[in-house]
């Protein structure tokens, strides 16, 4: 019998799903990893259940003592938060005001405590409120900070890596990737470029690795020398542009990064769930990134690989769905056909 013991067991082992129809006239191979199909539906619980494994067995973390203090977009922080329930921490997760009400939600109803910060200091801020409550807990408080944990991409060289070389035949050529931590395109970069410090030799040392940020926050272009392009400041792309540039990123790694607008990662995002698909608006500004890059003459024939990160069910509250949600909220339900009398459902007449 093939069963899992609890739910961090389930993490990993996602599948491909061929997106080449997106690409105008089949240029290119694009397949997306839907990381959305883990045990809580992103690619953060591996990172969740790589950096909790590793501070249990460095001594760090000790169940109904230890208190889990991270600051998180969202993502890690419910998959920090769904693992301390399964091993019996308590988890304080600090915010931007900005994510999702259904975050929020799920947050606290995995048994986390939610604290708030102000949407204009975007990740750091929220970094700055989970270090004060750290020292007020004093030897209880643990952060285990994923934007500098080596756990990080580590999880990502030992399992994300493996997954895409073996799932394409090692026919790889194109991997993209959104940037929050930096942990997965770095991990499976070193995987596949091969990285002598980790043990990883090169399968591909040619791979084409292409990062993506939001264009209202290019602070990765920035630090590899690039000019931003129009207006800088908030965005709407929740997962992604966390306004920093996390130490764990591997910028050498990086061939290109493709900055999308967040309007053009809610377009990408509604063709995707037009497909079937419900995922994010990370995953919309990836994948427009990808076919981006796919569509180019010099890729004809390539095969690339993007990350689909999070569900989409996660994001009903965001503003690309406030079309939606008005019309789901605006139907009414309607009477009943012959032999039913539709009076005593609220009906004025009998038909309805």
């Amino acid at each position: 019998m093939r069963v899992a013991a609890r739910p961090s067991d389930l993490v990993g082992g996602t599948p491909l799903i061929d997106l080449s129809s997106l690409v105008p006239n089949h240029n290119a191979t694009l397949l997306g990893k839907l990381e959305s199909l883990g045990p809580c539906s992103s690619v953060k619980d591996r990172l969740g259940k790589s950096m909790i494994d590793q501070a249990e067995k460095e001594g760090r973390l000790i169940p109904g003592k230890s208190v889990l203090v991270e600051p998180t977009s969202g993502n890690t922080g419910i998959a920090l938060a769904f693992i301390a329930r399964e091993r019996g921490y308590r988890c304080i997760l600090t915010m931007p005001e900005t994510m999702s009400v259904e975050r929020r939600i799920m947050l606290l109803a995995l048994g986390a405590e939610v604290v708030l910060t102000p949407k204009e200091k975007a990740v750091p801020g929220a970094l700055a409120k989970a270090k004060e409550i750290l020292e007020e807990l004093g030897d209880k408080g643990v952060m285990l900070n994923q934007f500098e944990n080596p756990a990080n991409p580590k999880i990502h060289r030992e399992t994300t890596g493996p997954e895409i070389w073996r799932d394409t035949d090692g026919k790889i050529d194109i991997f993209v990737s959104g940037v929050g931590t930096g942990g997965t395109v770095t991990g499976v970069s070193q995987y596949i470029k091969g990285c002598p410090e980790f043990d990883c030799p090169p399968l591909k040392p040619d791979l084409y690795t292409v990062a993506v940020e939001p264009q209202e926050q290019m602070l990765i272009t920035e630090a590899r020398g690039g000019e931003k392009i129009g207006q800088q400041g908030p965005h709407k792309i929740q997962g992604m542009g966390a306004g920093l540039v996390p130490k764990v990123l591997g910028i050498d790694l990086l061939d290109e990064v493709v900055p999308v607008h967040s309007s053009k990662a809610e377009e990408m995002t509604f063709k995707l769930w037009m497909m079937g698909l419900p995922t994010g608006v990370s995953s919309g500004a990836i994948v427009e990134a990808a076919v981006q890059v796919c569509s180019r003459p010099e890729n004809k024939d390539k095969v690339a690989v993007c990350i689909i990160p999070s569900f989409g069910e996660r994001y009903f509250t965001h503003p690309m769905f406030a079309e939606t949600k008005a019309k789901a909220e605006a139907l009414t339900k309607q009477p009943l056909p012959e032999p039913f009398d539709n009076t005593e459902f609220g009906f004025a007449t009998p038909r309805g």
